[in-house]
């Protein structure tokens, strides 16, 4: 059976146990404590040998401390500060001697500062929350790529497991998991979804194998084939487009809804505009990861293969000018560079989204999203990006074709495109993202 990529996990690189220190030392390179492809017996063999060596030095009382010293000490707590509430079960500490059990804690409370649980009064009402405050804290974690772990607790006071990412993101009173988080939403349809629902997999059969949970950050294009997950998995939190529902047991994600979500509350955000010098190129500040996060919510999330913010890029003009464009602007008033007025309609809510890419807009058709280009892939969308290869000059990479199969020759075309535009390393991958196939089709 095929490991969920979001069920093992390493330990801190700063870890002093014996079996870490040595291979820091043998192999500077690889990763402070994981065991390499190659040497799985190694590994298990120096683990034991560390082991005993501390139990002849410092007596059996001693040695089991010593395994517990994986675990993330800062700004985490260890799990043998954590306490559990009345009713539920202890999950088994992955970074001990012990098999590993579900990848993902069950439910307990919040840690203070100092690891003491911070137990919510019996009968608190839910706490209410709008989606821009829940967006915003699960940019937090992707910001600090907060470390993945089942048993530690980052300095928020939440489990740093999928689904004590999306306690936080909720403002949840405790660490809930998967089969808890339901009994707090309510579910939705696939067309409902919105920026701050979630896409829950539960195995209820066998909870210990493949549940999951990421946070829904809105869809990447008019097809709603492909959506921006956020979500808390190894190594550290990430924000990624993700084919819908999900990478892996697709059929089994479902879209909930917080129970305590409500409406943005007018002026909760400051809307002063922050000047022109805060955008542009060379900018690097809050307010380009703002202006980024407000177009994506006004229908620019096309525009953004990563990110937004918060240094200015050409996705962050593209995003505005479609936006200043989808309020009649032409000329100066639409130059991608958002000023008072623009920055006004963005933080009020106000004027008309940016309309979905396709044929009837500015002649470039939807973009169909990644998974339409993954290898083996075949359909139309292969086929026509090809086409639009050989009329631009692209197809002497092609001895057949066209498409509709996905193939090398397709990749090796795009490639040649991309480094075309002045893209070099991950941005000439040779598969094409939003900003690839806007260009193309322009």
């Amino acid at each position: 059976m095929e490991t969920p990529v979001f069920e093992e996990i390493d330990p801190a690189n700063d870890c002093d146990c014996p079996g870490c220190h040595h291979w820091r030392r043998v192999l500077p390179h690889a990763t402070a404590g994981r065991a390499t492809p190659a040497r799985p017996a190694a590994r298990r063999a120096l683990v034991v040998a560390a082991t005993a060596s501390a139990a002849l030095a410092t007596g059996a009382a001693t040695a089991l401390p010593a395994a517990a010293a994986h675990a993330p000490q800062r700004p985490g707590v260890p799990a043998a500060d954590r306490t559990e509430p009345p009713g539920s079960t202890q999950a088994p500490d992955p970074d001990s001697t012990s098999t590993p059990g579900t990848p993902q804690g069950k439910r307990t409370p919040l840690h203070g500062p100092g690891g003491a649980p911070a137990v919510p009064p019996a009968g608190a009402p839910l706490p209410e929350t709008t989606r821009e405050q829940i967006m915003a804290r699960a940019q937090t974690w992707v910001d600090a790529k907060v470390p993945y772990s089942m048993s530690a607790y980052w300095s928020d006071g939440y489990r740093q497991d999928c689904s004590g990412y999306v306690s936080m993101a909720w403002g949840l009173p405790a660490n809930e998991w998967t089969g808890s988080l339901g009994t707090f939403s309510d579910r939705v349809t696939k067309d409902e979804l919105q920026p701050g629902d979630i896409l829950l997999f539960h195995n209820p059969a066998d909870p210990e194998k493949g549940s999951h949970v990421v946070i829904f950050g809105g869809w990447t294009d008019s097809t709603h084939t492909e959506y921006v997950a956020y979500e808390q998995t190894p190594p550290h939190t990430r924000r990624k487009a993700t084919p819908y529902a999900y990478w892996n047991n697709s059929a089994g994600y479902l879209p909930y809804r917080y129970k305590g979500v409500v409406a943005s509350a007018a002026g909760a955000e400051p809307t002063a505009y922050p000047g022109t010098a805060a955008f542009g190129p060379g900018a690097h500040n809050a307010s380009v990861t703002r202006l980024g996060r407000l177009l994506v919510r006004r229908g620019g999330a096309r525009f953004y293969a990563t990110g937004p913010g918060p240094r200015w890029s050409a996705a962050d003009r593209a995003a505005t000018r479609a936006f200043q464009r989808a309020q009649g602007w032409r000329g100066a008033d639409a130059d991608g560079l958002p000023g008072p007025a623009t920055w006004r309609l963005l933080v009020t809510g106000k004027g008309e989204d940016i309309p979905p890419a396709g044929p009837g807009h500015a002649g470039v058709p939807g973009y169909p999203g990644r998974a339409a280009f993954r290898p083996d892939a075949s359909g139309d969308h292969v086929t026509r990006l090809g086409r639009q290869l050989v009329a631009k000059g692209y197809g002497r990479f092609y001895a057949s074709g066209p498409g509709p199969r996905w193939g090398v020759a397709d990749r090796r075309a795009v490639e040649a495109f991309q480094r075309a535009q002045g893209w070099r390393g991950g941005a000439a991958d040779g598969f094409p993202g939003p900003e690839t196939w806007r260009r193309l089709f322009s």
